[in-house]
């Protein structure tokens, strides 16, 4: 039986975005400059009370959680963004219950938002988002280093039509070419969905992993973690990311490009590594989730988005 995936309304110059914080407290300045990029791109953006941060939180977790619910019932409000990830998200699942799943809006973030993104995909089958937030992408500005690509990003959330394409700017470790359904995120965080509720099922996924700051040895747990819980079972093919501010190749002579070849090389699939998605000083790519895509392993690769992830 075919999946019906539920898809947000596609967005438009008269559409007000509201940020949110599920996650880390951002600087004040980042977050207003994020709030003026997204006006120079065409939106319109919600007043939104900051909360009291506590501790490395944005705010308390009731006070989190009220607050991405409440900003979904709000009927001005016609997408969320996240004002940063950090750490936290994932606290503001246990006994999230939306009272209207079947009116999803447009999500975005990345990183730590992985862990709400795969709850709304896995509870609500919502089509996610995965691109800059105020303070992490859009703060810089279009087309800027630790920017955003503004064309994925005006696509990914407006294009009601299929067949846009997003440039990988990255390199095949494995050629070919497949279709599958984009699925994942933060690696850290995809990995830390096993044994939940929310683990995400990947057979069948073109899945997309990318992280930062991490040694060439904790990549491979990593990914070792997921190879030995079956999530890399009948993957169609693999996006991963450039893995910037990570340690060189330590004693044994292993960069995470190294690492990545020997642990995924084997599964036979397409492989782009080092695309510009997440965590990039490069200008951020953004990649709707949940809907199927073609992606070309070749030369910097390329995905061909088959289905739109928003609607009229």
């Amino acid at each position: 039986m075919e999946l019906e995936v539920r898809k947000p309304r596609a967005l438009n110059s008269r559409s007000v975005l509201a940020p949110f914080a599920p996650a880390s407290p951002a600087e004040f300045a980042k977050v207003v400059a994020g709030a003026e990029e997204l006006r120079k791109a065409g939106f319109q953006v919600a007043d939104a009370t900051p909360l009291s941060p506590a501790g490395y939180f944005a705010g308390a977790t009731a006070d989190r959680r009220n607050e991405f619910l409440s900003e979904l019932e709000r009927r001005d409000v016609d997408a969320l963004v996240a004002i940063r990830g950090g750490y936290g998200s994932n606290y503001i699942l246990d006994n999230l219950e939306l009272p209207h799943a079947d009116a999803p809006k447009v999500i975005l973030g990345y990183s730590d938002l992985t862990s709400l993104q795969t709850y709304l995909w896995k509870r609500y089958a919502w089509a996610g988002f995965y691109g800059p937030m105020l303070a992490a992408g859009l703060d810089a500005g279009a087309g800027a280093l630790k920017g955003y690509d503004k064309e994925s990003l005006l696509c990914a959330v407006g294009e009601t039509e299929s067949g846009w394409t997003l440039k990988l700017r990255g390199e095949t470790l494995a050629g070919g070419e497949v279709e599958g359904r984009i699925l994942g995120g933060c690696m850290t965080l995809v990995e830390t969905t096993l044994g939940t509720p929310w683990e995400l099922e990947t057979r069948g996924a073109i899945l997309l992993l990318e992280d930062r700051g991490m040694k060439p040895w904790q990549v491979d747990r990593a990914l070792m973690h997921l190879k030995q819980a079956g999530k890399f079972d009948g993957v169609c093919g693999l996006i991963l990311g450039e893995f910037p501010e990570c340690d060189a190749p330590g004693m044994g002579g292993e960069t995470i490009r190294d690492v990545c070849l020997r642990i995924l090389g084997a599964l036979g699939v397409p492989i782009v590594y080092g695309a510009a998605v997440g965590h990039t000083p490069r200008p951020m790519l953004t990649v709707p989730l949940g809907v199927k895509a073609r992606l070309r392993a070749q030369g910097e690769g390329e995905l061909e988005i088959l289905e739109p992830a928003v609607v009229l």
